[in-house]
């Protein structure tokens, strides 16, 4: 598990440097001090390896969502938990997510994708479930996770993205507008009754 979690390390520094598609196995195993024998029995090539990282990083964001999100007590608070937490994270862990908006605009496989998508569905099902309290009272609307996520998060997104690419935007601006705008977007969408 340690020389696991080194290669995963130095593959995250590597990305970090370089870019994920200007990365090679080569100069992760240097830059882990491994062997080729080392890496290729935890590692099956390069996809295998960044799929692992993209695994990992996100069992600690969601880890940290959960964190925010499970104890709220209103959609409100529940919204503005996860938009915040979110952004919360990517700036402490920039990265991490730079790497992560990299990988996902990638080509994963099919395989990679659906072992990517079992995790990931595994790691926000308390989330999931945490919001449907509120879609059953009537305070969020009935849409399934998909459409929230897009709809709550998508502009989060976006903004991570442009800003960790080097767009001039103030992260004190992200927290203090995107988590209010997620909440109104599905607070006007409630009152609409859509």
């Amino acid at each position: 598990m340690k020389r696991r979690d080194a290669l995963l390390d130095a593959a995250l520094h590597c990305f970090a440097e370089r870019g994920v598609l200007s990365t090679g196995i080569e100069e992760i195993r240097k830059a882990a001090g491994a062997s080729p024998s080392s890496v290729y029995h935890l590692f099956d090539g390069l996809p295998d390896l960044t799929l692992a990282l993209l695994i990992r990083t996100f069992e600690r964001l969601f880890t940290h969502l959960s964190e925010r999100v499970l104890p709220t007590a209103t959609a409100e608070a529940a919204v503005v938990a996860l938009v915040d937490g979110h952004l919360e994270w990517i700036f402490a862990h920039r990265d991490e997510g730079r790497f992560m908006y990299q990988a996902m605009a990638m080509e994963l496989g099919t395989h990679a994708a659906g072992a990517l998508t079992a995790r990931k569905a595994e790691l926000l099902a308390p989330i999931i479930q945490h919001f449907g309290r509120f879609i059953a009272e009537g305070s969020l609307p009935p849409w399934p996770p998909l459409l929230l996520d897009v709809v709550l998060l998508g502009p989060s997104h976006e903004a991570c993205r442009r800003f960790l690419a080097g767009a001039p935007l103030e992260p004190s601006w992200m927290r203090g507008q995107l988590p209010r705008l997620a909440w109104q977007s599905v607070k006007s969408r409630e009152a609409h009754g859509s």
